[in-house]
């Protein structure tokens, strides 16, 4: 006895698509309108806008970070003193998350340091001098008061 429902359905006869046609052109359209948009941006060598304004860092701090189940973080500062122990990291668990996909395809070991960096105008940024991979934590609105506390005033 065999099983249908593993074997696949082809179509036969007046079946409708799943994607209209007309939607096929509009995806088709957009994207072109983007490639036209950025080849005259390029081509007309227009300035980039929204970018922040260039400021100093006013502070800034090495961290090691270590959360070996994804949820629990240790962190610790450059002499490899303990700052922190948080059963549920949070936040500074998903920025670990984005910092070990990094290091993987970098092919680089997780206990090398990271840079915290407050900057002049507000920015708050995380940094591995590594990979050059960076996160601007002041989009993340108040999960940035996390990283915040961990500078020196």
């Amino acid at each position: 006895m065999s099983d249908q429902s593993n074997n696949p359905k082809f179509r036969h006869g007046k079946e409708v698509d799943l994607i209209p046609p007309k939607l096929l052109y509009a995806m088709g359209a957009l994207v072109l309108s983007a490639l036209a948009i950025t080849s005259y941006a390029v081509v007309t060598d227009r300035e980039p806008m929204a970018q922040p304004a260039p400021s100093n860092v006013v502070a800034s701090r090495m961290l090691s970070v270590d959360s070996p189940d994804g949820r629990a973080v240790t962190l610790r500062d450059e002499k490899g003193d303990l700052i922190a122990e948080m059963e549920n990291g949070g936040f500074i668990a998903v920025i670990y998350s984005g910092l070990s996909q990094v290091r993987h395809v970098a092919r680089l070991p997780m206990d090398l340091p990271i840079r915290l960096e407050r900057y002049g105008n507000g920015r708050l940024v995380v940094r591995d001098p590594e990979t050059g991979w960076s996160v601007e934590l002041t989009s993340f609105g108040e999960n940035k008061n996390t990283f915040e506390r961990l500078l020196p005033e």
